[in-house]
């Protein structure tokens, strides 16, 4: 049974009625830059063709209530919250949307689908993002799809509580199928470049160890990426963001930056550079050259920024010994989570049995992989007349 279709059923069995709208929300990769987002930098990302589904009806009382398919498990919110839940803590994702929102109305709601959870494929934005999409249909908001972003956005950081940048939001509610976003995070403005390449597939390696983003070093390398702009702003008062820095302002001021931050802030400012590359790289079909700068992200998000880990460094150096492998590197914040891996897509299947091999015989466990290509953004796939 398609993914969507059981969610609309187990809406009708929970709820017994049935949905007002149906929402496919999907994840997302990322090509390049790598928490140049919160710094104000340019980013490199897709939608991709797996997604969550949310189906939604509007109701009378102001209640909220909540299904997850996958857990089998719900909740029931009686009046607007004015902080976040401890338990169940996926519901939070929803009710941060719906606070930000003004909370429209009352609302029930089931949602589940095929991203896998603490992947790096950002399935927290793509419930964000559903529960927004629905909301703002099913009580006639017109927000725009930008502000359905910044909804979303700001639900994730003030209400769940995970100081994130924007990118997940915007990758998920704005991608296009066969094309990359360049995504300029400051400014908010963005272009649309066609992955031209119908033989090469991006295969995802799941790790198997969980990122848990809000307890993690995530906020530590904010906090330090901050430390670092605070320092450079004493020799250039007008610096807003990281991304704003030169190399060459960061390297006069070495002396003045412990040691740590300055390797924080070199990973920053090369992925930037980085990130130009691989916009070139994908307007000339060079894919050589954009699974070179994979591998070099990797690197520096291994030995500068240090958020990888045994699992993600394995897999990346097995998959540069597998000769369909043009590029790879860990994904999404580090801590765990997935690989990205840009291989021949007529080799794909072969590539994923000897990573995986390789890896149950080092890890003990077996290892999770998908092929994904990118895709269009969240839609409502049905509403009822």
């Amino acid at each position: 049974m398609p993914f969507e279709q059981r969610i609309w059923e187990i809406f009708q069995r929970v709820y017994g009625r049935r949905p007002s709208i149906g929402i496919r929300s999907p994840g997302r990769i990322n090509l390049l830059g790598e928490h140049t987002d919160y710094n104000g930098g340019p980013v490199l990302p897709a939608a991709i063709d797996r997604a969550l589904w949310l189906a939604a009806a509007p109701r009378t009382d102001g209640r909220c209530r909540l299904w997850a398919c996958d857990y089998e498990e719900g909740c029931v919110i009686e009046a607007r919250p004015s902080a976040r839940l401890a338990q169940p803590a996926w519901a939070n994702y929803l009710l941060g949307v719906l606070v930000e929102m003004g909370w429209p109305g009352g609302m029930d709601i089931a949602f589940g689908g095929d991203l896998p959870i603490g992947a790096g494929v950002s399935s927290s934005a793509a419930l964000e993002n559903a529960t927004a999409l629905a909301a703002d249909a099913l009580f006639n908001l017109r927000y725009s799809r930008i502000d359905l972003v910044r909804i979303a956005h700001r639900a994730e950081n003030a209400f769940v509580g995970v100081p994130c940048g924007i990118m997940d939001m915007f990758a998920g509610m704005m991608g296009r199928k066969d094309a990359f976003i360049h995504l300029d995070c400051q400014a908010l403005a963005w272009e649309y470049l066609p992955f031209e390449a119908p033989d090469l597939a991006f295969v995802l390696c799941h790790s198997g160890v969980e990122r848990r983003l809000a307890t993690s070093e995530y906020g530590a390398r904010r906090r330090e990426c901050a430390q670092g702009l605070a320092v450079l702003q004493k020799l250039e008062p007008g610096l807003k963001n990281l991304s704003d820095a030169t190399p060459a302002l960061l390297e006069a001021a070495k002396h003045n930056i412990p040691q740590v931050v300055f390797r924080r802030c070199r990973y920053v400012l090369g992925e930037i550079a980085r990130v130009a590359a691989a916009v070139e790289a994908l307007r000339q079909n060079d894919y050589a050259a954009l699974g070179a700068l994979l591998y070099q992200t990797h690197a520096g998000l291994r030995d500068d920024f240090e958020v990888s880990c045994p699992e993600l460094n394995f897999l990346v150096e097995q998959a540069a010994r597998h000769p369909a492998c043009s590029g790879a590197r860990l994904m999404g914040a580090g801590f765990g989570g997935c690989t990205l891996n840009l291989v021949h897509q007529r080799e794909a299947h072969d590539f994923i049995a000897r990573v995986s091999e390789g890896y149950v015989s080092v890890f003990g466990r077996p290892l999770s992989a998908w092929i994904v290509r990118p895709d269009n953004g969240a839609e409502i796939v049905f509403r009822a007349n």
